[in-house]
């Protein structure tokens, strides 16, 4: 049961609410604890007096009492990429529905800070959300808390998964019908799952239209390092590029352009994530996906998870698509 102090010297108890409600202070803290076991009205009359008089639960002693902290943690690898917000901001105001918080943590793409931030907020919070994870298979299974992962496919554990094969393979049949025969792949982190996918998909619809593909290595997905593809793709000769995610494909525009390469005449150039689209020069083709979907479902399955103790084999699984802007254009020599 909740404490009956809160933070605030006088401020309302869990008494007065229990008192006014007509109910036992168990009831009360149930109430805002395990819901599902009262019926509907109960909580909504509990809910709508503790409001009325001002009393907000004390959540540390309810943790130590119940072993609920009332928190989750999602854990993204580069807080600063444009992908991430959308999915960050609709996972939080999804917790927010539930009286939950989300600590936020950031791995800088490094498995080693991951295998921190689980570490210490494992106290602290019910469970996480993994978001393009850089941990090793037997360390996500070895996870002492609940966990969602998000564009990580592992079977058994509960995964946000959005089909970035899909997209990509409309990206290449675009340039293909362009008249493009060489093109490159500027790749993503190579530990990444999503990269793998994007990859594979560019070689797959590739090797169909019998185009020449060049893949370009990258440690992490930026502006520097997709600006820094610029010289490799052009020793190449190709004509068109497929890029990791937008962030790497406005480096690469601003790469090619630095060469006095145009876009689209001169080259062609396809996003990922559909982030930076509409605020690009010019504005970038690219897949688009439902990010923010993504983080509101994360939430939806841990939470499930959290309130039936039952961890289930679900694989959610969100489409993609092509984006058609203004980066994209016939081949310069086209068959």
């Amino acid at each position: 049961m909740m404490d009956d102090r809160t933070s605030r010297p006088g401020a309302p108890t869990i008494s007065q609410v229990a008192e006014a409600a007509g109910v036992s202070r168990a009831t009360v803290s149930r109430a805002f604890t395990r819901p599902d076991m009262l019926g509907a009205d109960t909580v909504r009359r509990v809910m709508a007096i503790a409001k009325k008089i001002g009393y907000v639960p004390n959540h540390t002693a309810r943790a130590l009492s119940t072993g609920r902290y009332g928190n989750v943690a999602l854990i993204v690898p580069d807080v600063a990429n444009p992908f991430f917000p959308p999915l960050i901001r609709a996972a939080q105001v999804e917790a927010e529905k539930l009286d939950f918080c989300v600590f936020l943590g950031n791995s800088d793409e490094n498995p080693e800070q991951e295998e921190k931030l689980v570490s210490r907020f494992s106290t602290q919070v019910e469970g996480f959300i993994l978001a393009s994870t850089r941990l090793s298979d037997e360390r996500i299974r070895a996870a002492r808390r609940p966990l969602v992962l998000i564009n990580r496919d592992i079977a058994g554990i509960p995964r946000v998964l959005m089909d970035s094969g899909t997209g990509v393979a409309e990206a290449v049949d675009h340039l293909a019908s362009l008249g493009h025969e060489r093109i490159a792949y500027v790749s993503g982190p190579k530990n990444s799952w999503s990269n793998a996918q994007r990859r594979a998909a560019v070689q797959r619809r590739a090797k169909l239209h019998k185009l020449q593909v060049l893949i370009v290595p990258a440690q992490m997905a930026s502006f520097e390092t997709g600006y820094a593809a610029a010289p490799a793709i052009l020793d190449y000769r190709a004509t068109a590029a497929v890029a990791f995610d937008d962030l790497m494909a406005q480096g690469t525009l601003a790469g090619l352009a630095a060469r006095g390469v145009a876009v689209p005449a001169d080259f062609s150039i396809v996003g990922c994530d559909d982030v930076l689209g509409a605020m690009t020069y010019p504005p970038l083709s690219s897949v688009s996906n439902a990010c923010a979907e993504a983080g509101r479902v994360a939430i939806s399955l841990l939470m499930d998870t959290l309130k039936t103790r039952a961890v289930r084999d679900i694989r959610y699984v969100l489409g993609t698509k092509l984006v058609i802007r203004k980066t994209t254009g016939s081949a310069a020599n086209p068959r």
